[in-house]
């Protein structure tokens, strides 16, 4: 466990409490940290395609070793023992459970791929850690988006069968299953700007990939309780919080648009069991949306017992007359092509002034509580849980340590603007900070560092950060300081 010392704790009277039982934890994904992608019977994913082709990641940058966890994980929960850590939600890699799955059939399950995540579990529970599982974090079989990805509803079918094998092997142990993390960088960055895998740049089938990805949460929920009636089912979404600078009406729709793209769309069905008609009507030119049959939405309208929430930025937005450049401050990659499906020529995001952590992204944690309360006001009594929040530095190791003052700064003010929305009553669990290590930031390879365990990529040398040593004395004392420790 970690130290009185190294906790650098504060005193209590400049605290500000969480309420007990609340839950402390950290996150990774499957492709970012993992490494071994061609061990124990694993296929290629759309990332390992994506990533080996020239041009699309930065400096090369693969995720072939990366953090090398899938030898390592025994040292990284230690770490995270070290550290108090509550809980540590995870990803499984798709292409290590079936590997040869096909858009017509599953394939066997490959039984060395579920017995990593077996003994991962049990190693995670040995040490008084409880696992979160996410079934889906990015790393689609290359063989399902060869027969059409996120596009071909037997993608969604594929994945429901996927979910019950994973909840069947690991039910007895996990208690909380996510379903899909970030649906919306799946469907548009995937499939409309191309910066992520499969990087397909096709506005129409990036819509197509947004209701296949909503069908397969509701069929992936559905399988996995009945795999695991006692589990939780969770939807991890990286809701906006979106805003304008503008008075004029036209920006004022700009936020509806932008608002309905990147929250409703996902929200809607899932919560309320429709589409929103003005999103519908946005995208007219690009789709008629034939895609949804009669009774998807019945499908994907299942009970959620859990709403994750992942949020980094504010989204600033502005209505664009066509007149001079169109400025593309989104955070979301430089391309040609817009994942904004439909509001390409009516939408900018304006360069904002003020700190901006090393991804570019504007640091505004007043977002974090407006995005919990909105969700508390409009499906009251949903569990909330933050699933994903951190920030990306340029950290240096001098003599064997990281002084990651930015990151802890980031990490106070944004777990303070959370306690905000508790205390405004919104029903929020848990926390989970993005992330435990250093790792493959998709486009970004290993340029950017999110961690708070630093890594030496040539060497897999851990270095726990400050940040990781503050986030354990917030942890070990449930509270958080009200000023500057």
């Amino acid at each position: 466990m970690t130290t009185t010392e190294e906790r650098r704790t504060v005193p209590a009277a400049t605290e500000r409490a969480f309420p007990p039982g609340f839950v402390w934890g950290t996150a990774t994904a499957s492709y970012q940290i993992e490494g071994a992608v061609a061990e124990d019977g694993r296929t290629p994913s759309i990332w390992d395609t994506f990533s080996h082709t020239p041009g699309r990641v930065v400096a090369g940058d693969t995720g072939d070793v990366a953090d090398d966890h899938y030898h390592r994980f025994r040292e990284d929960i230690a770490l995270m023992q070290r550290l108090g850590l509550a809980s540590y939600r995870f990803s499984v890699a798709w292409p290590r459970i079936t590997p040869q799955v096909t858009a017509d059939a599953l394939g066997p399950v490959n039984e060395a791929g579920l017995a990593f995540y077996s003994t991962l579990v049990d190693e995670l529970l040995a040490a008084g850690i409880e696992p979160a599982v996410t079934l889906y974090h990015w790393d689609l079989p290359q063989a399902l988006e060869d027969a059409g990805g996120w596009t071909a509803r037997s993608t969604a079918e594929r994945f429901a069968e996927y979910a019950e094998v994973v909840a069947a092997a690991l039910g007895d142990r996990v208690r909380t299953f996510i379903t899909l993390n970030e649906p919306w960088c799946s469907a548009y960055l995937g499939y409309a700007s191309g910066v992520h895998a499969p990087g397909r740049t096709e506005p129409a089938a990036a819509l197509t990939a947004v209701h296949h990805l909503n069908l397969a949460h509701g069929l992936g929920a559905a399988a996995v309780r009945r795999a695991a009636p006692g589990a939780r089912v969770a939807l991890t979404l990286n809701l906006a919080w979106v805003r304008t600078d503008g008075t004029r009406a036209a920006d004022a729709d700009a936020v509806r648009r932008v608002d309905g793209l990147q929250n409703r769309v996902f929200l809607d069905p899932v919560l309320r069991g429709s589409y929103p008609a003005d999103v519908q009507a946005d995208t007219a030119e690009v789709t008629d949306w034939s895609f949804v049959r009669e009774g998807d939405l019945a499908l994907i309208h299942q009970p959620l017992d859990v709403l994750g929430v992942n949020y980094y930025s504010p989204t600033v937005v502005r209505a664009w007359d066509g007149s001079g450049p169109r400025a593309e401050n989104d955070g979301h990659g430089a391309s040609a092509h817009s994942p904004w499906v439909g509001s390409e020529r009516v939408v900018e995001f304006p360069e904002l002034p003020g700190e901006k952590t090393a991804m570019g992204w504007s640091v505004d944690p007043r977002g974090m509580t407006e995005l919990l309360l909105r969700i508390h006001r409009e499906h009251p009594g949903l569990e909330l849980l933050v699933t994903e929040n951190g920030a990306a530095y340029d950290d240096v190791v001098v003599a064997g340590q990281v002084h990651d003052v930015e990151r802890t700064r980031y990490l106070r003010d944004h777990l303070a603007a959370v306690l905000d929305a508790v205390e405004a009553g919104a029903p929020v669990r848990g926390y989970y900070l993005w992330s435990f290590l250093d790792n493959f930031e998709w486009g970004y390879g290993f340029s950017k560092r999110f961690g708070v365990v630093h890594v030496d990529y040539a060497t897999q040398e851990r270095t726990v950060k400050d940040s990781a040593l503050w986030y354990a004395s917030v942890v070990s004392r449930n509270a958080v300081p009200a000023v500057a420790g």
